[in-house]
């Protein structure tokens, strides 16, 4: 089978030969992958800076595809069949069922007792520190994989999905969306205002504004070149009737680019008392202002969504429709 190889760190991956896997494990399924997708992430690991997983490496930690071989002697694992057609979520990958995390209810989408995506012994996951996708055979746990419709949204929408989840915010409440013409900030502009919040979408680029207007969602679009935090703050305040500013602004705020400008002006249109959580993850790391702290903002980190987030956001996307953005490329200008 052909597959996509990193053989060395900080070069692109390269087009090889390798042979098809054969399924070993009962807990394991034989998938034909039919796509997969180039995630900021695969860039991390090809740069080795982060995560160096064990060389040659097979990419790819978001992919889908149809069973086609099961554990020797099954004709069912956890539901699933030869035939059905499945999303791939890197993590969770051969969990241990018995640590901490494996017994413990998740934070936002609880998964069953005896599996979770965060089982450190299941590693960073598959694509990561395991095989993944790019190639057109894989292994996979069959309980870390979802069944799905004809298109689905994985790692991209599973991660925005669950920032928003953790917000818990209700219909009518503010949220702000910082990069909201980029390739997350996108889909969460359409989840929030599809679940009835006042959504602000932020973002400089020309080009991702546009495309962030052009999806005509209903939210406000700030060019944060153009207005300050505090101008859009004010507005909101003057908006909702309001006369402290201490009570101005958004009630959350998703940070998905990875400058410290994009975290600040983030952190300054939320309303005293509100909440920040952070997707990204720069290589230097943010810097938070402890007056920031002192005025009540929660500034959360996002882990990775649980497994049932995939069913809860795939029921949301076949109830709704979605818009968006393909841009095509060939493998030979896609860096490492």
């Amino acid at each position: 089978m052909k597959a996509f190889v990193l053989e060395e760190f900080n070069t692109p991956y390269a087009l090889r030969e390798l042979s098809v896997p054969t399924v070993q494990d009962p807990d394991d399924i034989l998938i034909r992958v039919e796509a997969g997708s180039y995630c900021h992430t695969d860039a991390v690991v090809a740069m080795g800076t982060v995560i160096r997983p064990p060389l040659p490496h097979v990419g790819c930690h978001e992919y889908a595809g149809i069973v086609v071989a099961l554990a020797p002697g099954k004709a069912v694992s956890h539901d699933l069949q030869v035939g059905d057609r499945v999303a791939v979520s890197g993590r969770g990958n051969h969990v241990c069922g018995v640590c901490r995390e494996c017994r413990s209810p998740s934070e936002v989408l609880p998964d069953e007792s005896g599996f979770s995506v965060y089982c450190p012994l299941s590693g960073a996951g598959l694509g990561v520190d395991r095989l993944g996708g790019f190639r057109e055979y894989a292994i996979v746990d069959a309980r870390q994989v979802a069944r799905i419709p004809e298109a689905p949204l994985m790692c991209a929408g599973l991660t925005i999905y669950a920032a928003l989840k953790k917000c818990e915010l209700t219909a009518g409440q503010r949220v702000g969306i910082m990069g909201c013409g980029g390739g997350l900030g996108h889909l969460e502009l359409q989840f929030a205002t599809k679940m009835g919040l006042r959504t602000t979408g932020v973002d400089i680029a020309p080009r991702s504004l546009q495309f962030a207007r052009d999806l005509a969602t209903g939210a406000i679009i700030i060019d944060a070149s153009k207005q300050t935090a505090k101008e859009a703050r004010q507005q909101m305040g003057k908006d909702d009737g309001l006369n402290l500013e201490s009570e101005m602004g958004l009630d959350a705020v998703l940070i998905l680019p990875e400058s410290q400008k994009s975290f600040q002006y983030g952190i300054d249109m939320v309303r005293n008392g509100g909440l920040a959580v952070v997707i990204s993850f720069p290589p230097e790391g943010f810097h938070v202002d402890a007056g920031d702290l002192g005025n009540g903002r929660d500034v959360g980190i996002l882990r990775q969504g649980e497994r049932q987030g995939q069913d809860h956001r795939i029921s949301l996307l076949e109830a709704e429709r979605f818009g968006g953005g393909v841009s095509f490329w060939r493998s030979r200008e896609i860096g490492g």
